[in-house]
C-alpha cells in the first residue's frame, strides 16, 4: 500500500471512530492533486465543483476523501456487504456487522442498496460540517431505524446490543450484559418527555440541545479532518 493510500486510510479510520464515538455519547475532549484521480469504475462521481458546493468539504478534502474511498471501493460504489467488511477493520474484537448496517442504511438515502462517493461525503458532511441541528437530525434517522419519525425502546436496544457486540466481550474494564438494556432506559429517562413509550425527532432536539456533553462533543467534529 502506497503512503498515500496509507494516509486515506487514516483519515478515513478518524472519521469512523469519531463518529461512532459521537453516536455512542463517547466522545470527550480527550478523546489532494488537482482532479480526482479516476481508473476504471462502475460509478464515477460528480464533478469536484459540484461537489464543493453541494458540501461543506474543500477541493483538498475531497480530494483526500476520494483517494480513500476509491481505494477501499474501486468500483466506485460500495454495497452492505463491502460496507461491513470495511468497517470491521477499525472494530476487530469484536463484531460490528449489524452495527454497520444501520450505520449503512444512514449514508444510504435513497435505499438502493449501495453508497457512492456522493452518498459518502454528503454523509459526511453533514457530520462533521453541519449545524447542530443537521448532525442531530442525521443521529436520530440512524436511531429510527423503521424510519417512521420516531425511536422506539425497541429500536434503541437493537442499536445498544449492536454496540456492545462490536466492542466485544473482552474489553477492559468488561461490558456487563445488561448494560445495553440500561442505557435505553436512560436514553428514554432523559429523551421521552411526554412519556410515551417513543422519542420524537422534536424530543430529541430538544433533549439534545439541553445536555452540555453532547453539545460539547459535536463541536469537536470541526477539527476531524
Amino acid at each position: 500500500m502506497s503512503h498515500c493510500q496509507q494516509r486515506c486510510k487514516r483519515q478515513l479510520g478518524r472519521v469512523i471512530r469519531f463518529f461512532y464515538q459521537f453516536v455512542t455519547g463517547t466522545l470527550s475532549q480527550d478523546s489532494v492533486e488537482d482532479e480526482f484521480e479516476l481508473s476504471t469504475v462502475c460509478h464515477r462521481p460528480e464533478g469536484l465543483e459540484q461537489l464543493q458546493e453541494q458540501t461543506k468539504f474543500t477541493r483538498k478534502e475531497l480530494q483526500v476523501l476520494y483517494r480513500g474511498f476509491k481505494n477501499e471501493c474501486p468500483s466506485g460504489i460500495v454495497n452492505e456487504e463491502n460496507f461491513k467488511q470495511i468497517y470491521s477493520q477499525f472494530f476487530p474484537q469484536g463484531d460490528s456487522s449489524t452495527y454497520a448496517t444501520f450505520l449503512f442504511n444512514a449514508f444510504d438515502t435513497d435505499h438502493d442498496g449501495s453508497v457512492n462517493f456522493e452518498d459518502f461525503v454528503s454523509g459526511l458532511s453533514t457530520i462533521l460540517r453541519g449545524t447542530i441541528d443537521d448532525r442531530l437530525n442525521w443521529a436520530f434517522n440512524l436511531y429510527d431505524l423503521n424510519k417512521d419519525g420516531c425511536i422506539t425502546k425497541e429500536e434503541m436496544l437493537d442499536i445498544m446490543k449492536s454496540i456492545y457486540d462490536m466492542m466485544g466481550k473482552y474489553t477492559y474494564p468488561a461490558m456487563r450484559e445488561e448494560a445495553p438494556r440500561e442505557h435505553v432506559e436512560n436514553f428514554f429517562q432523559k429523551m421521552d418527555r411526554n412519556k410515551d413509550g417513543v422519542v420524537t425527532i422534536e424530543e430529541f432536539l430538544e433533549s439534545c440541545q439541553k445536555d452540555e456533553n453532547i453539545m460539547r462533543s459535536m463541536q469537536l467534529f470541526d477539527s476531524v479532518i
